[in-house]
C-alpha cells in the first residue's frame, strides 16, 4: 500500500493535470495500492466544486481509508518539534500525513515539495513509480 498525498490527488483529478500523476496513480489504483486517510480526504474534498461533490464522495468511498490513530497526532507534533528547532516549519497537515507514512511504515506518494524535506529529514519513505508510471512495489 502508499499512502497517497492530496497534492496527487488533486493534481491527478484536475482536467488539465500533469499527465504523469494520472498514470501513476491509476496505476496504484489497478493493484489496489493506493490509501488514503481522514486528513488527505479532507484536503480533497474540502476544496472541491459544488458540481463535483458527489462524483468525488462516491470516487472516495471505493479508496481504502485508515483512521488516524492518536499516536499519529503526538509523533506529528514531535516532529514539528524537531523541524522547527532546525528552523524549519511545514503544514501541520504534511507533518501528519508524513507522521502517518511512518508511522504505518508505508510510502508516502505526494507532489508536495515539504514532502522532500519530510524524506532527507525524517527518513520518510517516498512512492517514486516505475516507467512511464507503472507502480513500483520497491
Amino acid at each position: 500500500m502508499v499512502l497517497v498525498d492530496s497534492s496527487v490527488w488533486i493534481e491527478a483529478l484536475r482536467r488539465r493535470g500533469d499527465p504523469a500523476a494520472k498514470v501513476a496513480l491509476e496505476a496504484l489504483l489497478e493493484v489496489d495500492g493506493a490509501l488514503v486517510s481522514g486528513p488527505i480526504l479532507l484536503e480533497v474534498l474540502g476544496g472541491c466544486r459544488p458540481a463535483d461533490r458527489k462524483r468525488l464522495l462516491d470516487y472516495f468511498g471505493r479508496v481504502p481509508c485508515r483512521r488516524v490513530p492518536d499516536e499519529a497526532w503526538r509523533q506529528a507534533a514531535r516532529l514539528s518539534w524537531r523541524l522547527r528547532d532546525d528552523g524549519i516549519t511545514l503544514p501541520w497537515n504534511d507533518l501528519l500525513i508524513g507522521s502517518l507514512g511512518l508511522l504505518w511504515d508505508l510510502r508516502v506518494f505526494a507532489a508536495d515539495r515539504h514532502f522532500d524535506l519530510l524524506e532527507s529529514r525524517a527518513r520518510l519513505r517516498r512512492y517514486r513509480p516505475g516507467p512511464g508510471g507503472t507502480y513500483s512495489d520497491a
